[in-house]
């Protein structure tokens, strides 16, 4: 046994266990496994070329000797990234804990109350903080949510509006450069309009349908938004506001003041800044609104037994039903980081909340002061945490940099300055040096904050209460937030209890040696903004992680920028369209999709303003290549693209693959390859061999960043060498090509922090780990399919009869006893199994991926307990509900109530094989009742008594 070996680590099954998996299968090797597998004419020629593997130990040096390239210099840059303090029972509870880290997005509610809780609380202090009526479970980053905000407003126009027309949207002159880039991305498509200017000289005019405000501005000064917003209602266009979230504990929040839509990051609360993120975003707005809001949003709802429970709300949002009439394609959140900024708000408290708030603007103001006293002009009327400074901004910098200081300069002759929870009275007066050596003139040194007036107007002054309930006034000592983080951990099943098998989601190991470099400061205090010869480790690390994923992928290079798979997707889709319109093009506007993609594909591709024609799948569930080749010839003069997955999201490797991107070729169109089955061709095919022009990547998926809950995800794109000038840029900084579309996400390198983590798996395992993680990926899937043979029919299969990485099975027969694909998911929480997906990509089956990492015993656990399972449904009748599976899952209030009508044991409930009592997972609330819940939304803390009439 090599101890030195990452493979051995990561792989789950061992050699000995391999063989025996064989031996059911019925083959005698693994390649002839994967010659029976994938089709000969795509298989790789040679190995990837990448670096040799590293030991554990010796990429932990390595990537610690790479941070320390990274000049971490205190900074005040601002525009929406700020320091801050984490809180080391935050860090240590959450952020570094597999029980949080390691779980999926919570789909499967009765296993997932603990995250849905943590959810609700950062729900209800964004609503509490903005003044609106209902908040979701987070987004991207704030510039993704600002731009959903505008395509929200768009979509809710007045019918007079939409008759007239109505298409412009207004965009204050001082939003942060990075969001008005990416309005500018998402404008495009839509045909909307922007009008940038003075939000002071604006005419409300019946040309505008909404606007858009920064609260405060990029260069610190605080608006009168209170004003402009009553005229604008007054005038039918409706406002968001992109509002700092700490500032909002001194600034009353714009919902109090009729904005229609809020928005923001949390990244202030207590998250590193990462280079540029994860981050979890914020998206408020009013409740008639409730049915287009982005994303994901936490509701109370009520169980079986009538008690409250939590559940994802208004389900039938999601792009796997709306599709192309979906209003987003945003599918992922940020659920690690919404629920670290969560707690960070239950830590500290309204009160703890106000004195950092308070202790920021102090310091600014006292700053402020000094620089007055030193003959310096400070432009800011009004301000938080900002000053904007007259100054000659190189002479500025120069000095600053030699001190290891950041600020930002906007203008030549400007400098701003942004203050932040972590600044000190030392770091004040470093701040005063740089400007005593400007200036050559001296200033008092400060030994104090001011604390007797305040630079807020008063008409802007946060006057409601916020954060009130008893969660946000509880668990203010460390023991106390501990054992409350813990007792949410404890009601969620994660990876660090047993497997989720989850189709289509890649639930494999994260390695703890992946994880250890987030929580380093080289690494999480960088700002995304800094001069790029600051970031020297962060630049190394990126670019060769582009050129791996370049290589994997048989491209000609590769974006690191979308922060998550549906962000890939679109941005793989404006690249095509850029390269058309470069091409004089740009009429071709056709995206064909394969009927059993995956709901976010038609969704991204109405997103980047293309028309979506649906080609059919056959009777084995492969594209229909005559009705492909019929519809590509169809459309060929106006022909964009085609969306495809591979393997295919049956689970799938179609022979004709070669074939199928060939007729989008020979109809001027481009092939974009959804990356979601990637960890099915690391090593043994690529993208690039099949014909494919681009992919997006699922980080959070092949590459071993952990799904946090529901997030963070990073997906960028791979492109071939004519896509290449049209890889998506920064205003900031220098990113893309030479005819780079203007941004996908706020920061140049999207969730750089979480980048790492797929660096040191791809550096770990080298180009033969990969492949054989790939390779066991395929035998483990396989070898379920034949323990389960017999049992459930497996409903799609190669020509060889084999499946790929995963498989789907036919629940759909089991209805003559009653019984649905939701019963089986719901009874596996008794057996102890996160179900897999259901109803995905047909509904009425279950799609099973168990990834390489999982050993023979945890999937012969699975195995026993889907074939106990199915001696249950047979059991079953179609008349008598009582039964095992429609009463699942069973709580342990259940199984210990004095009170047991149910016709089998409470044995039979709780303990159905001998394995579950060794490993017991009690769920923590019995089947929830979405239907309620969606008639009765309620996505704060407020009890649910509060909403039930009488």
């Amino acid at each position: 046994m090599d101890t030195t070996s990452f493979a051995l680590r990561h792989i789950g099954p061992s050699t000995s266990e391999q063989k025996a998996m064989l031996n059911t299968i019925g083959i005698t090797s693994i390649e002839q496994l994967i010659s029976e597998t994938i089709p000969q004419g795509i298989r790789l020629k040679k190995d990837l070329d990448l670096k040799p593997a590293m030991s554990e130990q010796d990429y932990l040096a390595h990537i610690y000797e790479l941070s320390q390239q990274n000049k971490v210099f205190k900074s005040y840059i601002g525009l929406g990234y700020h320091p801050s303090n984490l809180p080391a029972v935050i860090q240590r509870n959450i952020l570094e804990n597999p029980g949080w880290y390691t779980a999926y997005t919570p789909y499967q509610a009765e296993i997932a109350q603990g995250r849905l809780e943590a959810l609700l609380n950062f729900q209800t202090m964004i609503i509490d903080l903005t003044g609106m009526e209902i908040a979701n479970a987070s987004l991207l980053d704030e510039s993704t949510a600002a731009a959903e905000a505008m395509s929200l407003l768009y979509s809710v126009r007045e019918r007079e509006q939409k008759k007239a027309n109505v298409t412009k949207f207004f965009v204050s002159d001082t939003v942060y450069p990075q969001t008005l880039s990416l309005l500018k991305t998402r404008a495009i498509p839509l045909d909307i309009e922007l009008v940038v200017g003075d939000e002071k000289d604006f005419e409300f005019t019946k040309d505008y349908y909404g606007a858009l405000l920064q609260y405060t501005s990029k260069t610190g000064d605080i608006s009168d938004i209170k004003t402009f917003i009553a005229k604008a209602n007054a005038s039918n266009i409706k406002v968001a506001v992109a509002a700092d979230i700490l500032s909002l504990i001194k600034l009353e929040g714009p919902g109090h003041f009729g904005a229609d839509v809020v928005v923001g990051t949390t990244q202030r609360f207590g998250i590193p800044m990462g280079y540029g993120g994860p981050h979890a975003a914020y998206f408020a707005t009013k409740e008639k609104y409730k049915r287009d809001i982005p994303g994901r949003i936490i509701g109370v709802t009520k169980d079986t037994n009538g008690n409250r429970a939590l559940r994802m709300a208004l389900q039938t949002r999601e792009q796997h039903i709306k599709r192309d009439k979906a209003t987003s394609n945003i599918c992922t959140a940020q659920v690690l980081l919404a629920v670290m900024a969560g707690m960070y708000a239950v830590y500290h408290g309204p009160n703890g909340l106000r004195f950092i708030a308070d202790k920021v603007h102090n310091a600014t103001i006292t700053l402020a002061e000094k620089l007055k006293n030193l003959g310096l002009e400070q432009l800011n009327s009004n301000y938080f945490d900002t000053l904007k400074v007259k100054a000659n901004a190189e002479k500025i910098r120069s000095i600053a940099e030699s001190r290891h200081i950041n600020f930002y300069y906007p203008e030549k002759d400007v400098v701003t300055v942004s203050i932040n929870e972590t600044t000190s009275i030392s770091d004040l007066n470093e701040i005063i040096t740089v400007f005593e050596t400007y200036t050559t003139k001296s200033a008092e040194e400060i030994t104090e904050l001011k604390t007797d007036n305040s630079i807020i107007p008063n008409e802007l002054k946060r006057t409601s209460e916020f954060l009130t309930y008893d969660v946000f006034n509880t668990y203010h000592s460390e023991t106390e937030l501990m054992r409350y983080i813990k007792r949410l951990e404890r009601k969620d099943l994660a990876l660090n209890h047993s497997m989720i098998s989850l189709g289509s989601c890649t639930m494999k190991l994260n390695a703890a040696s992946e994880m250890l470099p987030l929580s380093w400061g080289s690494l999480g205090n960088m700002h995304p903004f800094v001069p790029i010869e600051q970031a020297k480790g962060y630049t190394t690390l990126l670019k060769e992680l582009e050129n791996y994923l370049t290589e994997i992928t048989g491209f000609a290079a590769t974006s690191l920028q979308p922060n998550s798979g549906a962000q890939g997707e679109f941005a793989g889709l404006m690249v095509i369209r850029a390269y058309h319109e470069a091409n004089g093009d740009k009429h071709r506007n056709i995206c064909l999709i394969p009927s059993s993609a995956h709901g976010t594909n038609p969704a991204s591709a109405v997103m980047a303003g293309m028309k979506v024609v649906v080609t059919k799948a056959s009777e084995d569930g492969n594209i229909d290549v005559d009705d492909l080749r019929e519809k590509a010839e169809l459309h060929k003069d106006n022909l964009a693209a085609l969306m495809v997955t591979y393997p295919s999201t049956h689970g799938v490797y179609e022979s004709a693959i070669r074939e199928i991107t060939q007729i989008i070729h020979d109809c001027g169109g481009q092939v974009y390859m959804d990356g979601a089955n990637m960890n099915a061709q690391v090593g043994l095919t690529n993208p690039g061999n099949i014909g494919a022009d681009v992919c997006h990547l699922n980080l959070h998926k092949t590459f071993a960043i952990p799904h946090g809950g529901g997030g963070p995800g990073v997906g960028p794109i791979c492109v071939a060498k004519q896509l290449v000038p049209f890889l998506p840029g920064n205003p900031i900084i220098k990113t893309g090509g030479d005819q780079a579309i203007t941004a996908i996400s706020a920061a140049p390198f999207g969730s750089a922090l979480a980048c790492v983590i797929s660096y040191g798996y791809i550096k770990m395992l080298g180009a033969k780990g990969l492949k054989q993680s790939t390779e066991v990926a395929i035998l483990n899937a396989n070898y379920i399919k034949e323990r389960l043979e017999g049992y459930y029919q497996t409903l799609y299969t190669g020509e060889n009869g084999r499946a790929a990485h995963e498989m789907i099975i036919d629940c759909r027969p089991f209805k003559e006893h009653g019984i649905e694909v939701t019963d089986i998911a719901k009874r596996l929480m008794d057996y102890g199994f996160h179900a897999p997906t259901v109803s995905f990509p047909v509904a009425g089956t279950m799609m099973i991926e168990p990834t390489e990492s999982e050993n023979k015993a945890e999937m012969d656990r699975f195995c026993d307990a889907m074939i106990s399972i199915r001696h249950e449904i047979d059991a079953a009748m179609k008349e008598d509900t009582a039964n095992v599976l429609k009463n699942a899952p069973h709580t342990l209030d259940m199984i210990t109530s004095d009170e047991w009508l149910l016709p089998y044991t409470r044995q039979k409930a709780a303990f159905p094989l001998d394995y579950v009592k060794e490993n017991k997972f009690w769920p923590s609330v019995r089947r929830v009742d979405d239907a309620y819940g969606d008639r009765n939304l309620i996505c704060s803390c407020a009890p649910i008594e509060d909403y039930i009439e009488a």
